[in-house]
């Protein structure tokens, strides 16, 4: 049991597609549920700052993706087309019925590709700070890791340097020692190098997602930090252009926008569950994808 922002709750594991796979749940609020994917060198704890504020609006289930965080490896799920599809078998495991889903960072791709091949099963998307343009837009040390000719120096390399090097990216947001503790335990032994295969499909797996993008019927919310060094705004801008029914909201921040920008990154995300996802939705007349400005959520709040 972890107490959190003053909230007890259990740490769980449960086997979903014959793989052990770490989840929390919050308290039942509201008539939705929402599916949180942990982004990636990190773990569910990345929702901690913003949890509370989350909660309170719908009931949460926060997942450790399939080799991420402290979830069992399946080599073959390694590449977002295929955790798509794993995203919508754990829907299914946890009895989600058209559920919202976050899936910031590592979690971006996977969510458009679950979007595009099972239309209908996902109310709205909140995604971002992502490798998504084609040709492939990235900088820094995750374009070191992508282009690398090989894995063999990273499973040399002591795995908690390597995760330290990622988390250096959060400059404004101190984060707690049990949540770094639990990040870099989770990547211990070769867990970060094999997981750097998912980064690394970017360059087969983009273009092919590109093409899925404008069939997209899914409302998405697209969030990116204005001073991301590795993942440019140029791929939330990417996406912009070609999702029929997106709204792009780009703050004052660097890579990790949901822990460094928190407060903001949560209000963005209920704002649109409280009607920002119904105007953007196919039901209402579609974002001309010609146009720089995003649609824009009703100003009431829900309750």
């Amino acid at each position: 049991m972890i107490t959190w922002l003053d909230t007890s709750f259990e740490m769980q594991f449960r086997v979903i597609d014959g793989l052990t796979v770490r989840f929390a749940v919050s308290e039942d609020h509201g008539d939705h549920d929402a599916l949180l994917l942990s982004p990636w060198p990190e773990s569910l704890l990345a929702f901690e700052p913003m949890w509370w504020q989350l909660a309170g609006h719908t009931r949460l289930v926060a997942i450790d993706l399939p080799g991420f965080g402290h979830s069992q490896r399946r080599d073959t799920l390694l590449s977002p087309r295929a955790m798509g599809e794993f995203i919508i078998a754990a829907v299914d495991a946890f009895g989600l019925e058209h559920p919202h889903l976050i899936g910031p960072g590592t979690g971006t791709a996977a969510a458009l590709f679950a979007a595009a091949r099972h239309p209908g099963r996902l109310r709205s998307l909140v995604v971002g700070s992502s490798a998504a343009a084609v040709p492939l837009q990235l900088g820094g040390i995750l374009k070191d890791w992508v282009d690398a000719p090989a894995l063999d120096k990273f499973r040399r390399a002591d795995p908690r340097q390597l995760v330290a090097a990622a988390l250096s990216g959060i400059s404004r947001y101190a984060l707690p020692d049990f949540v770094r503790d639990d990040y870099l335990r989770a990547y211990q032994g070769d867990r970060m190098a094999e997981s750097m295969r998912y980064l690394r499909s970017y360059p087969a797996e983009l273009p092919v997602l590109s093409g899925l993008l404008p069939q997209i019927e899914t409302p998405v919310q697209i969030i990116a930090g204005a001073r991301d060094p590795t993942v440019p705004p140029v791929n939330a801008e990417f996406l912009r252009r070609r999702l029929p029914h997106s709204r792009l909201d780009i703050i004052d921040a660097g890579h990790f926008t949901w822990e460094d920008a928190a407060a903001e990154y949560a209000a963005l995300v209920t704002s649109w569950w409280c009607g920002g996802y119904a105007a953007c939705g196919p039901n209402t007349r579609p974002a001309d994808l010609r146009s720089e400005h995003p649609c824009t959520p009703p100003t009431a709040t829900c309750t």
